[in-house]
């Protein structure tokens, strides 16, 4: 009886125990990081993904074995990169869908934040191709920029991906629970995301310093979650997780040798924090899954095929303890069908902007070039986002897009910029301007909220200034005023001596040198039309001057002037550009229309009367291969009227310079080489990048020019000026190095052509 007693008690003991068991969490129970069997029936699995850039596209690969397996994810959490991952496996992406997705992004354009050109305003477009430094320049003292980009080309492509979840406030509603993790910038705690917008959140994980500005949620300001947690094992725990797989794709210590660089002393510096924590964070994970990836780095993104591999490799050696792990759930994991194509089009019917303060609506809408409601595209909204970070006014643009019982609402809220005054800077050469160094300040909201105030000097060999003030109003009419002194000297043929007056009757002289200023003065009003064209009506005074100290009229007089004219006009313009480059287009088209109307002028020449000079220039690039592209240029324009002026002229040749007035660009001659009241131009042009940012190009261009060339007709006759060019360029942040060797048939001469830097 008392055996009895005593088998009976020990067998209680043993069932207590083994209920206890049951019990207890997955790190009580883990012996040698060995899952044990004694788990609950249907055991709850925590997926933890640490942060490393590119090397958290080893997350992809041990994904993959994860799903082939058939193991079922309850919690993902993850860090950086691994936030990323995490939150599209989380919203219902699967493993093979992550990897198109990552494949077809252009990681380059979401780092540098390299926005599409045809997405900016014009006024946009030609600020940014025309500075190589950009500096905060408050109190006029340069500072640093926050960071290398906005990480506003990532947003946008995130948000568009996470779209059928975007009414989900709390991830732990979301398909698999989800939760990242961030850095309180102000105090350097840790911050856990698992409610909220969660391209917001995931953006504020994935905020690596100095690459990504930080990003304000709930009044937080944060950065990368690896500066606080990288591997947040304890918090997928405390979310209910009994089993814990971890892949870590965090680096490891350089030793002496490696330790070379400035970058990699403080990338071993930044690391010892995290290292050290997964002395106890490894060991606590059931199955620690560790790629080899420290031959890469955090932009390794042009590896991803081997980085990849070598997830689903390092997943595939733990494949045993994985296949127990499934062997423990009872329920599969479900099935979600997500097209990684997602449809373009788009419907808004509300719009909804918060956020601004010194910024209108209308402003913001011109912007975006978008009114509700419309019908757009998601591609068509992301420049238009696109183009309202250009500006620099805005620090952050949040965007979403929900379903309401009204339709479609877009709800944007944006962070205005407290920065309003820039410094820049860029350097120039070419073979008419000659060297130049172009310092710029910017000072915005000088006098209303929506203006910009710009002051460009040029220092170099010809002193050359622009000042701009703008009032952008968006939708309604923009205004403008601009002054610019530009000039340069050049030495001419004889031959177009005539080109500005008449020439001395006996000279033994074969070219002349000749001063060329101009100093202009408009004002003009803009606005948009069908959302594409830019329109524009305005006035403006000219002075004009032009001499040579290569002869004197008499014996006394020192100089021979042309013109030191006066002169005032009212002018409209339409422009269309949709160029993807401005330097080497692949594709898109360009349109510019111009009208000056000649009213007044002093008449230095005695010879004036009203005239008016129509010009336009069309182009249409079009890719022939991946790497092939092909150019068509046509351009025009004439006189109308009777007048003695011939300053005003149109003046042929050259290349590489910041044309104004009536000067035209053709390969073959020198500059000012053809002369002509009207002329006719086309220009075919082949390019062909042999490798990133390098481009050797040929070009063929011809002419006619001469007087009343649409009113004869003769402008349809054989071409009477052509010539040839090949060239080799390289785009650089400073601005492209071009490189033109020309020839004309009809002078038998060739032409050497160099330009480094923006034109400006």
């Amino acid at each position: 009886m008392r055996n009895t007693k005593q088998t009976f008690l020990l067998l209680s003991v043993l069932i207590l125990l083994q209920a206890i068991t049951g019990l207890v969490s997955a790190q009580e129970i883990q012996i040698n990081n060995n899952v044990n069997d004694s788990l609950p029936n249907d055991v709850k699995v925590g997926l933890v993904l640490s942060g490393g850039g590119a090397k958290g596209l080893a997350h992809i690969g041990a994904l993959k074995v994860i799903e082939e397996i058939g193991i079922r994810i309850d919690y993902i959490g993850g860090t950086s990169m691994g936030a990323i991952v995490g939150a599209l496996y989380a919203s219902g992406y699967n493993a093979k869908q992550l990897d198109s997705i990552f494949r077809a992004a252009d990681f380059d354009a979401f780092i540098q934040d390299e926005l599409p050109r045809q997405a900016k305003t014009f006024y946009e477009r030609e600020d940014a191709e025309k500075y190589a430094v950009t500096l905060p320049f408050d109190d006029f003292k340069i500072d640093l920029p926050k960071s290398l980009s906005k990480g506003q080309n990532f947003y946008n492509q995130f948000s568009r991906y996470t779209q059928h979840v975007n009414r989900i406030r709390n991830f732990d509603s979301l398909p698999i629970p989800f939760f990242c993790m961030a850095t309180n910038i102000e105090n350097g705690s840790q911050v856990l995301l698992d409610k909220g917008y969660l391209p917001e959140a995931v953006s504020a994980s994935g905020a690596l310093p100095s690459v990504f500005s930080p990003v304000e949620v709930d009044g937080i300001l944060m950065t990368d979650g690896g500066v606080a947690n990288n591997y947040p094992i304890k918090e997928i725990k405390a979310k209910g997780a009994e089993i814990v797989i971890g892949i870590d794709v965090q680096d490891s210590l350089m030793d002496r040798k490696e330790l070379n660089s400035v970058t990699n002393i403080m990338l071993q510096i930044s690391n010892f924090r995290t290292i050290n924590d997964m002395k106890t964070k490894a060991p606590a994970t059931d199955v620690y899954i560790k790629p080899a990836i420290e031959k890469f780095s955090v932009i390794s993104f042009d590896q991803a095929d081997e980085i990849i591999a070598n997830g689903e490799k390092a997943a595939f050696a733990k494949y045993e303890k994985l296949k127990r792990i499934k062997q423990m759930q009872q329920q599969s994991p479900q099935k979600f069908k997500i097209e990684t194509t997602v449809s373009d089009s788009l419907d808004i019917d509300i719009m909804s902007i918060t956020g601004n303060d010194a910024y209108t609506r209308s402003y913001i809408l011109g912007k975006l070039k978008l009114q509700s409601p419309a019908k757009t595209t998601y591609t068509k909204l992301n420049e238009g986002i696109n183009n309202l970070s250009a500006t620099g006014n805005f620090d952050r643009i949040s965007h979403r897009i929900i379903n309401t019982d009204n339709g479609n609402a877009l709800l944007l809220n944006v962070k205005e910029s407290e920065n309003k005054m820039l410094f820049r800077f860029a350097l120039h050469y070419d073979d008419l301007l000659k060297t130049a160094a172009l310092v710029n300040v910017t000072r915005k909201r000088l006098l209303v909220n929506n203006d910009v105030f710009s002051v460009d000097v040029a220092l170099g060999d010809n002193i050359r200034y622009n000042i701009d003030y703008y009032i952008d109003k968006g939708y309604y009419w923009s205004i403008g005023l601009n002054s610019r002194y530009y000039k340069f000297g050049r030495s001419i043929d004889i031959d177009v001596l005539d080109q500005f007056g008449e020439p001395p009757t006996t000279t033994d002289i074969n070219s002349f040198n000749v001063d060329y200023r101009d100093f202009t003065t408009s004002i003009y009003f803009e606005t948009l039309l069908k959302q594409t064209f830019s329109f524009g009506v305005g006035a403006e005074y000219k002075r004009l001057q032009i001499f040579s100290n290569t002869f004197g009229e008499e014996e006394d007089t020192p100089r021979t002037v042309f013109d030191d004219s006066d002169y005032y006009s009212v002018f409209g313009y339409l422009k269309l550009d949709t160029y993807d480059n401005k330097y080497f287009p692949t594709k898109g088209f360009l349109f510019e229309g111009d009208v000056h109307g000649y009213l007044l002028s002093s008449d230095f020449t005695n010879s004036f009367n009203q005239f008016s000079i129509a010009k336009a220039n069309f182009g249409y690039a079009t890719p022939l291969s991946d790497r092939l592209s092909f150019n068509l240029g046509l351009e025009a324009g004439t006189k109308i009227g009777n007048t003695g002026v011939s300053s005003l002229d149109f003046l042929l040749g050259g290349f590489g310079a910041k044309m104004v007035n009536n000067f035209i660009p053709f390969y073959g001659y020198d500059f000012i080489g053809i002369t002509g009241e009207s002329f006719a131009k086309v220009l075919v042009h082949l390019d062909y990048e042999l490798f990133n940012k390098n481009h050797l190009n040929a070009s063929i261009n011809y002419a006619n020019a001469g007087s009343k060339l649409f009113s004869t007709g003769d402008w349809l006759s054989s071409p009477e000026f052509s010539g040839y060019a090949l060239g080799y360029g390289v785009e650089t942040f400073a601005g492209p190095i071009q490189i033109k060797y020309t020839y004309s048939p009809e002078v038998k001469e060739s032409q050497w052509f160099f330009s480094v830097g923006f034109w400006f």
